[in-house]
């Protein structure tokens, strides 16, 4: 962290003694995220359910999407050029989207019950109550999209289709830096100490994953681009979203890492939720897995074994050039990958009854 903090203090000296110096220096330090309006129509304990609503609604299943507990979720509505959000109410969908908000010291023994059979499931009922559906499209990030197939695994009469945005799910070898930081972790030594999980702590650590880049290469771009109003403010909402994190329960982030990543019991089919076994091959809903090519947090190899493990005949992978950010913020995603992810729900929209699943006829495929 004090690296970090010298580092900045360079980028900052380098920028007053450009042209641009005074102008840009505002532009780093008030730059706006989360630009689109929404409403909070359901609270609990310290999440807060937020209704996107579009111009004209054109489909009757709205999109609920779960984002990780690290972090916050205006990564997803980070401007208004290159906001998830956006996109889907372009489309005519009315989307929710949970942010968890800050644990305090009473939630340090949340687990994954209690985000998965409580809360996800919680706020899946509002939903359906409000726009007076059977099931939702849900849309999973990161850690959240783990928890949103395990909620489909349990609840798949509520989940119309599930998809899958950088998700950790199988980890063989295949999970990247954070597997093997997780295999010599003393997860218990952590939690007794700290409680949460402090959110620097975990900026620090997945900064650390690519030091050079976080720490330099960034910061010699942003010099670079200086007089380039858009490419600093861009560069000033990035890491507003970095550094600006939650802390995580520990019960949760210790369940995450030791039966997850290190006993791998989620893709081997024994990890037990609320005492019962998340049986994954049970999944019968549609299926899209987004992967970025490029992913150093998550590596497509660590997502796309899940597409091997459902049931479902309607699956599809798109494994997109980006990293685990880029799917999301990126022009090029918002040109290329989205639009075509709008249309993939869109499909699969319509009248559920009796908790059966309609879908185009579609048999499993890989955009590579």
């Amino acid at each position: 962290m004090e690296l970090h903090r010298r580092t900045l203090e360079i980028a900052t000296d380098l920028i007053e003694r450009t042209d641009a110096g005074d102008k840009q220096l505002v532009t780093l330090l008030t730059a706006e995220v989360g630009h689109t309006e929404s409403t909070v129509v359901y609270e609990e304990n310290k999440l807060e359910l937020h209704r996107y609503s579009p111009a004209e609604s054109e489909h009757e299943t709205p999109i609920f999407i779960v984002y990780a507990l690290v972090n916050r979720p205006y990564i997803l509505d980070l401007q208004p050029d290159r906001s998830v959000v956006r996109q889907f109410l372009a489309a005519g969908f009315e989307v929710y989207l949970v942010s968890w908000g800050e644990p305090s010291r009473l939630d340090r023994s949340l687990g994954l019950r209690d985000y998965v059979c409580r809360y996800i499931h919680n706020c899946v009922d509002v939903i359906r109550e409000r726009s007076d559906v059977e099931a939702v499209h849900l849309l999973g990030y990161c850690m959240g999209g783990t928890m949103a197939l395990m909620y489909t695994s349990r609840f798949q009469e509520r989940v119309r289709t599930l998809g899958l945005m950088a998700t950790p799910f199988a980890f063989d070898g295949a999970g990247g830096v954070l597997e093997h930081w997780a295999n010599h972790y003393n997860m218990d030594v952590v939690v007794e100490r700290l409680g949460n999980i402090p959110a620097e702590l975990l900026a620090v650590g997945f900064s650390m994953m690519d030091p050079v880049d976080q720490y330099i290469t960034k910061y010699v771009r942003l010099f670079e681009n200086i007089q380039d109003e858009a490419f600093v403010a861009n560069f000033s909402r990035m890491e507003q979203w970095i550094w600006d994190g939650v802390d995580v329960p520990g019960a949760v982030y210790r369940e995450f890492l030791d039966d997850i990543y290190t006993d791998n019991k989620l893709a081997r089919s024994e990890f037990e939720l609320d005492g019962e076994r998340v049986d994954l091959s049970t999944i019968e809903v549609p299926v899209l897995q987004i992967v970025g090519e490029y992913d150093h947090i998550v590596p497509p190899e660590s997502s796309k074994p899940f597409s091997e493990t459902v049931a479902s005949e309607d699956e599809r992978i798109i494994e997109f050039p980006a990293g685990h950010i880029g799917i999301s913020v990126s022009s090029k995603a918002h040109r290329e990958l989205w639009p075509d992810v709008c249309d993939w729900f869109a499909d699969r929209d319509g009248p559920v009854s009796g908790g059966e699943q309609t879908t185009p006829d579609a048999g499993p495929a890989v955009d590579d």
